[in-house]
């Protein structure tokens, strides 16, 4: 079995492409029926066993850290989770901890999965692309109905909780004009980590499409955004790619692989 010194990270996908959202910009999409539907395209717990395993022999650090995304992730179920932490437990080293990440759109988070992930220590990505009039032009379901209102109750339960929920939210040629209003609501949430991803959507013949930022106008995003945060927020919200920029213009070793 190979071992690394080095700090690392694996995307595990237990439902692989599978969604209960409809997203116009998901490049996921195209790729939901590749594994088939339902049971046959989830994780057994035999190869969740599989991969836990070897994840965590591979790992030297005192902190394992797993990280579950999807498509939605959440469509394993509760009780799907509650195997993943129970397979976690069994094959953990003595004097070592399991950290869980799990990436989600939200709409599936309840009261009781609320209460599972604060009990197990998960951390959350939450997707949100800011006010609902900007998020639900994008995030809708496969009837094509909004989805901002629940994922702000979702949001809501995560803080009251008290699980770290990091924001992802992705800058496309809709929101990217209002970089003001976006960073405003993440502050009126009181926002404790953030990130922003372009929305870059390749076309079949080259080019782009019309939901693709363009370069400028991601500029202008980033830098309005970054006077706003820069002249009341450094230290209390983490932005990660302002974060990630300081660290590298101060020779520190920089947290992304990417």
């Amino acid at each position: 079995m190979l071992c690394s010194d080095q700090p690392f990270q694996v995307f595990a996908k237990p439902v692989g492409a599978r969604c209960n959202l409809s997203c116009t910009y998901c490049y996921y999409l195209s790729t939901q029926t590749l594994a088939g539907q339902g049971a046959a395209a989830c994780m057994s717990d035999t190869l969740l066993e599989r991969y836990i395993c070897p994840h965590i022999e591979l790992c030297k650090d005192s902190v394992i850290q797993f990280s579950w995304h999807g498509g939605e992730p959440t469509l394993f179920g509760l009780e799907g989770f509650r195997r993943i932490v129970a397979l976690q437990k069994k094959h953990c080293p003595e004097g070592r901890r399991i950290v869980n990440g799990i990436q989600t759109n939200g709409t599936l988070l309840d009261e009781a999965w609320c209460e599972f992930l604060a009990q197990e220590g998960f951390a959350v990505g939450l997707s949100l692309d800011g006010p609902g009039v900007f998020h639900d032009q994008h995030r809708v379901t496969a009837k094509g109905q909004p989805t901002c209102g629940e994922v702000l109750d979702a949001y809501e339960r995560l803080q009251t909780h008290g699980i770290a929920t990091e924001i992802l939210c992705v800058v496309n040629a809709f929101n990217a004009g209002h970089a003001t209003e976006v960073y405003d609501f993440f502050r009126q949430l009181d926002v404790k980590f953030l990130t922003f991803l372009p929305l870059v959507e390749p076309v079949l013949g080259g080019g782009v499409s019309d939901r693709t930022v363009p370069a400028e106008a991601w500029g202008e995003f980033l830098c309005t955004i970054f006077d706003l945060w820069q002249a009341r927020d450094i230290g209390r919200i983490k932005v990660q790619i302002f974060e990630e920029a300081l660290r590298a213009a101060f020779g520190l070793e920089h947290s992304l692989c990417i």
